[in-house]
């Protein structure tokens, strides 16, 4: 039940000359089957499709939309499936809560320990996840050094991609 759909972008803010969704699906769902036969934990179905369908929007997915996605295809529609689900995704380091949106997006990097912070397009509200582990070494000595305990760290930053920023050409400025 996947789309095929392709455009010009990867995760990783840069362009591609072709980019198949469906090769991101695939491989977002080899690396769970991976990470949680490792893990010992299980890949339900409903774990299974809510992360095929955050990977398949290719944008930041809400949890009601996702419900609502779940529910049209004859899963359980209590909110508490989809956050339970969900909050698997998370701890598994499947996903990434977009706090600003408070929404989902499949991580590019699940595979690797990584702190990425995202690039948030305020035009069209594309996600791009990039690494920054420099940056994450820096500010986690400096809030040491301030005797500051982190609890969350998330980095967002918002402003226009490429493509919203062109004047005329095909962008949405």
């Amino acid at each position: 039940m996947k789309k095929n759909t392709s455009d010009n972008h990867d995760h990783h803010g840069e362009q591609s000359v072709s980019h198949n969704h469906n090769d991101c699906i695939d491989s977002a769902l080899a690396t769970a089957e991976i990470l949680c036969v490792e893990q010992g934990q299980r890949l339900t179905k409903v774990r299974r499709r809510a992360l095929e369908l955050i990977w398949e929007s290719h944008r930041p997915l809400g949890a009601y939309q996702l419900l609502a996605k779940l529910a049209e295809e004859g899963f359980n529609s209590a909110p508490p499936t989809v956050y339970r689900a969900l909050d698997f995704l998370l701890n598994a380091g499947l996903i990434h809560k977009v706090e600003s949106m408070n929404a989902y997006l499949g991580c590019s990097h699940a595979d690797k320990d990584h702190q990425g912070y995202f690039l948030i397009c305020d035009d069209c509200h594309n996600v791009m996840e990039s690494d920054y582990q420099d940056i994450h070494s820096a500010l986690i000595a400096k809030a040491a050094q301030q005797g500051f305990e982190l609890r969350a760290k998330t980095i967002e930053l918002t402003g226009l991609c490429a493509d919203c920023k062109m004047p005329s050409e095909g962008g949405r400025t």
